[in-house]
């Protein structure tokens, strides 16, 4: 069965009035946490695109490069956001029963916001309401400001690119302790460690992003007269 297919059935469990918490908890064990991990970013993707007061083609578009849809699956992947739009409970509701579903895996929040950032940069602009919206979830799933200000550093072209922030790290640390950071953070952007936490095969590709982005990091710090 096509996860489209998985994820088709579990939102439309939701649009009759099945309660979230039951379909989330259906989701809880592997391999239905790919189908988890879509429908979080499926559900909060589509209520963001309406943050900014418009969901535009580039949105719907940049979800599909989120999952690298193949096109024999893009009209089941269509009906999945559309179902998102339509579905009437909050997002404040969706984080937390996300929340709930991957409990400390703190990781796996990483992965969702990248995905959130990557939809809300699909216009070229990066709006005043998604930036509000993408904090209120980052503090729902327990991420830290600085954790927040250094996926922003990374997605918006305005932000502060210093280095340190998109390492999370403070600029007086140590050089041998933000190498062991950056090597952690490497480390957990492995396709491999990627699926073990439930992000299906067809998103992890945004990870070449984020390897490209510490990597370039890293460098710079490591680079610069001490």
């Amino acid at each position: 069965m096509s996860i489209w297919t998985r994820i088709t059935d579990a939102l439309s469990a939701l649009s009759k009035g099945e309660s979230l918490s039951r379909v989330f908890e259906q989701l809880r064990a592997p391999p239905e946490r790919s189908v988890a991990f879509a429908i979080a970013v499926v559900a909060l993707g589509a209520k963001m695109a309406k943050a900014d007061g418009l969901v535009t083609r580039d949105e719907v578009t940049a979800f599909r490069e989120v999952f690298q849809i193949a096109r024999k699956d893009e009209a089941g992947a269509a009906r999945v956001f559309n179902l998102a739009r339509q579905d009437v409970a909050g997002f404040e509701e969706y984080a937390s029963r996300i929340k709930g579903l991957f409990g400390e895996e703190h990781e796996s929040y990483l992965d969702l916001m990248e995905g959130l950032f990557h939809i809300a940069m699909a216009d070229g602009e990066y709006h005043e309401n998604e930036d509000a919206f993408l904090a209120r979830v980052a503090e729902i799933f327990g991420m830290s400001e600085r954790e927040f200000r250094a996926l922003r550093a990374r997605f918006v072209p305005d932000a502060d690119h210093d280095p340190y922030t998109i390492l999370g790290v403070p600029q007086d640390m140590p050089l041998s302790d933000i190498r062991k950071v950056w090597r952690n953070l490497v480390r957990e952007t492995h396709p491999d460690r990627m699926i073990a936490r439930g992000v299906p095969e067809e998103a992890v590709k945004l990870a070449e992003k984020r390897l490209i982005d510490i990597n370039r990091a890293w460098d710079e710090i490591n680079g610069s007269p001490a």
